[in-house]
C-alpha cells in the first residue's frame, strides 16, 4: 500500500504543478473532478470484474510524471506520414501546428482548446487523460461534405529521462450526412518509458458515414491505456478498424452507442502480439434505438509468451426491437506459451432481436499447411501465407489504400522473428 501511495503522490505533485499553467486554468473544475476521481479508486486492481485478467502492475510500480514539450522535426516524423493524406500531428499530447498541414480538404477544420469534454470517467485512465490533457483536437466536418481524401491523426509520444504521462485527446464531430475516412496512428520516438492515457471521441450526425482506422504502433517501452467512444445517430454509419501492434501492455476499450434509430455499427480489429506482451480489447456496442445492425469481428494474432483478453459486451435496450447484432472473435496461437482469455457478453433487454456471437481459438491449420508444404512451398513461408490469410478479413476490409498497405507492413515486421526465427 505504502509503494501505491507513493505513485500517486509523485501524480498528485504533478497535478499541483500543473495547476499554474494556462491549459489548466481553461477547464480546472472538470480536471478536478477527473483527478479526484482517479484517486477515489486508483488504479484498477485483478479483484476488479473489467480488470480480472489484466494486471496492470508494472505501471503502478513506475513513478510517473508529466511529459515535457518536445521538439520534433518534420524529418523526424517523415517516416510516420501516410501516403496522400493532410496530418494533423499530435506531440506529448500537445498539438503541433509547425507539424501538421496548413490545409485540410474542403469541409474539414481543425481546432484546438483546453476545455474538457467527452468520455472521462469510463476508466481510470480516461480520469487519468481528464485531469492531464493539454490540448483537445477537434476535427469538425461540415454537414453534407464529402471528403474523399482522409485525414492522418499522427499521435506522437516521445519519452525522456523519466517515465512521462502523455494524455492525447481527439474528437471527430461529423455533420448530417457527412462523409470522411480518419486515421488514427500512435507511435513512440526517444526510447524512454511512456504511458499513453488516450481519449478519442466520435460523434455522427443523422445520416454520416465515417471509417475510422486506429493503428497503434508504439515500442515495448510504451504502456497504451485508450479509450474510444462513438456516438451515432439517425441512419449514420460507423466502420471502424482498431490494429494494435505495440506496447508492452495495450488496452482499448472501445463503445459505440446506437443513439438514433437505423444507424449501423461495424467494430473490427487486429492485434498482434509477441514476446511477454499483452494485449486487451474490451469493446461495447448500445442498442439504444430499434432496426440498428452491428458487426464486430476481432483476430489476434498472439506468439511467444504474449496473452491477450477480448472482452465483447453487446446491449440492446428494451425499445431497440429489430436489433441485428453479430460478434465473432479468433485467435490464431502460434506457441504453446501463448494465451488468451475471450469472453462475449450479451444483455438483451428486447424480444425482436436477432443476437449470435462465437469465439475460437486455435493454432495454423495442420491440413492447409501440410497442402502447401508439400506444393514446396517453404515452411517460413507456408506459415507467412496462412497468417496472412487469417489477418485478411480485417486488413482488406480497410478502405483507406495507404492504411491498409500500413498495416499489412506492421503486421509482417511484428512477426519477422516469428516467421523466420
Amino acid at each position: 500500500m505504502a509503494a501505491v501511495a507513493e505513485r500517486h503522490e509523485s501524480l498528485v505533485s504533478a497535478f499541483e504543478a500543473f495547476r499554474r499553467e494556462p491549459a489548466f486554468l481553461a477547464a480546472p473544475q472538470s480536471r478536478e473532478w477527473a483527478f479526484r476521481r482517479f484517486l477515489d479508486r486508483g488504479f484498477p486492481t485483478t479483484r476488479e470484474e473489467e480488470w480480472k485478467v489484466t494486471s496492470v502492475g508494472p505501471i503502478v510500480e513506475t513513478t510517473w510524471a508529466r511529459a515535457n514539450a518536445a521538439m520534433l522535426t518534420s524529418s523526424d516524423i517523415a517516416p510516420f506520414r501516410l501516403d496522400g493524406a493532410p496530418a494533423v500531428v499530435i506531440v506529448n499530447g500537445r498539438y503541433a501546428e509547425a507539424l501538421s498541414a496548413q490545409t485540410l480538404p474542403d469541409g474539414v477544420t481543425a481546432a484546438v482548446s483546453h476545455e474538457h469534454q467527452g468520455n472521462t470517467g469510463q476508466t481510470a485512465f480516461a480520469d487519468l487523460n481528464g485531469a492531464f490533457y493539454e490540448d483537445v483536437v477537434r476535427l469538425d466536418v461540415a454537414a453534407h461534405a464529402v471528403v474523399e481524401t482522409p485525414i492522418h491523426v499522427l499521435v506522437i509520444a516521445v519519452g525522456g529521462d523519466r517515465p512521462s504521462l502523455i494524455a492525447p485527446r481527439v474528437m471527430i464531430a461529423v455533420g448530417e450526412r457527412a462523409q470522411c475516412a480518419v486515421v488514427e496512428e500512435y507511435v513512440g520516438l526517444g526510447g524512454g518509458v511512456t504511458l499513453t492515457t488516450a481519449v478519442t471521441d466520435v460523434v455522427l450526425g443523422p445520416g454520416a458515414v465515417v471509417e475510422h482506422v486506429k493503428i497503434q504502433r508504439e515500442p515495448v517501452t510504451a504502456f497504451h491505456l485508450a479509450s474510444q467512444q462513438a456516438e451515432l445517430h439517425r441512419s449514420s454509419t460507423l466502420a471502424s478498424r482498431a490494429l494494435t501492434f505495440g506496447g508492452r501492455i495495450a488496452r482499448n476499450d472501445i463503445g459505440a452507442a446506437l443513439r438514433g434509430e437505423g444507424a449501423e455499427c461495424t467494430l473490427n480489429g487486429l492485434y498482434v502480439a509477441t514476446g511477454q506482451r499483452l494485449v486487451d480489447t474490451h469493446t461495447t456496442i448500445d442498442h439504444a434505438m430499434p432496426h440498428c445492425p452491428s458487426h464486430e469481428v476481432y483476430k489476434g494474432i498472439l506468439a511467444g509468451r504474449a496473452r491477450a483478453v477480448f472482452n465483447g459486451k453487446i446491449i440492446v435496450r428494451p425499445q431497440a426491437q429489430k436489433t441485428d447484432a453479430k460478434q465473432t472473435n479468433k485467435a490464431l496461437l502460434l506457441s504453446d506459451d501463448a494465451q488468451i482469455n475471450t469472453k462475449p457478453q450479451l444483455e438483451i433487454f428486447a424480444d425482436d432481436v436477432k443476437c449470435t456471437h462465437g469465439a475460437a481459438i486455435g493454432q495454423l491449420d495442420e491440413d492447409a499447411f501440410f497442402y502447401l508444404r508439400a506444393r514446396g512451398v517453404a515452411e517460413a513461408d507456408a506459415r507467412h501465407m496462412l497468417i496472412e490469410a487469417f489477418a485478411g478479413e480485417i486488413l482488406d476490409g480497410i478502405r483507406v489504400a495507404a492504411a491498409r498497405e500500413r498495416g499489412r507492413a506492421l503486421l509482417e515486421s511484428s512477426l519477422a522473428h516469428t516467421l523466420h526465427g
